[in-house]
């Protein structure tokens, strides 16, 4: 009887696993959550692929954006949810920087499922005219001799625009000052009217002003030049093994099964794959960029590192 009772208990336990491998998975709509408010860079990335998800598999990918705490409390709710297949969560570079700066109430890299990087773009280092340097050549001279002359901008203190500005005064040897918004749209407003001199920001809304002759445009943070804007050089040109990227990605939480990992993984990529798609990612200064899950892991963990790095040097502390 025991022995009956243990063979039932071990059949019992092998049904999500077993169902997902059936191929019947999804059967019910799927809740896709994302971390941010609606109308963010990551609410519009989910709301692109939720629809041709719900196309590709027949069942309707619900978008719930459930925002706080820099992202952590959406995840948190997929990193506790049942992993059936049925709750997914789209987010940001954020994550990685976020967990570079506080201790996370779940493990960034081993405690939820990987399944693909989406899309990822660069920043553009932008200069207000006033600024005597045009190129990132000039720029780190011009910072070199004047230390603590040129501010820089950013949305906010620990987010990646920050880090990513910090990690190339670091690299470069410069010293700047530090000037933390509430958002990009504020830095952006002192950075057109000068009280700013330097930020780096997203290619959609900088490209407007470089193109007016209101900002100046000097290079991109790919490691290498941009199809989005052909004209400016990469950082990486100049300070070699500097890289920042942008980016949203998709999780699930730990303990999904494998073939449904697989399965969204590879709809994902064929998603990507679509002209219309791949137009609107170059829209919005972004490239689609998709990955295995064990890359994506990967991926994950050396951005954290970095981060990690950049803010034990700098010494970056937030509230």
């Amino acid at each position: 009887m025991k022995t009956t009772r243990a063979l039932l208990l071990l059949a019992a336990a092998a049904l999500p696993t077993a169902h997902a491998q059936t191929g019947k998975w999804p059967e019910r709509p799927i809740r896709v959550v994302v971390p941010f408010a609606p109308g963010g860079a990551t609410d519009v990335v989910a709301r692109m692929v939720a629809p041709r998800l719900s196309e590709e598999f027949g069942q309707q990918f619900i978008v719930d954006n459930r925002a706080g705490a820099g992202g952590t409390i959406g995840t948190e709710i997929v990193v506790r949810a049942n992993p059936d297949g049925y709750t997914i969560v789209v987010g940001a570079s954020s994550y990685a920087s976020s967990a570079a700066l506080y201790k996370l109430p779940y493990d960034p890299i081993t405690g939820i499922s990987p399944v693909t990087l989406i899309t990822q773009g660069p920043f553009v280092i932008a200069v207000h005219p006033s600024v005597k340097a045009n190129s990132v050549k000039e720029l780190i001279a011009l910072a070199r001799a004047k230390p603590n002359s040129l501010s820089f901008g950013s949305s906010g203190t620990g987010g990646v625009p920050h880090l990513a500005t910090e990690h190339f005064r670091q690299m470069t040897n410069t010293r700047m000052v530090h000037v933390p918004y509430k958002g990009d749209a504020p830095a952006i407003i002192d950075l057109l009217g000068g009280q700013i001199q330097i930020y780096f920001g997203g290619p959609l809304v900088l490209s407007q002003h470089m193109s007016a002759g209101k900002l100046r445009g000097l290079a991109v943070t790919s490691e290498q030049r941009s199809p989005v804007l052909p004209d400016l050089p990469a950082v990486n040109e100049v300070v070699p093994g500097y890289t920042a990227f942008t980016w949203f990605g998709m999780w699930a939480p730990p303990g999904t099964p494998k073939p449904i990992v697989a399965q969204l993984n590879q709809t994902i990529a064929r998603i990507l794959k679509k002209p219309d798609v791949q137009e609107r990612l170059r829209s919005d200064g972004m490239e689609a960029a998709h990955n295995t899950p064990e890359e994506f892991s990967s991926f994950i963990a050396r951005d954290i590192a970095k981060w990690m790095k950049v803010v034990k040097a700098g010494d970056i502390k937030v509230d």
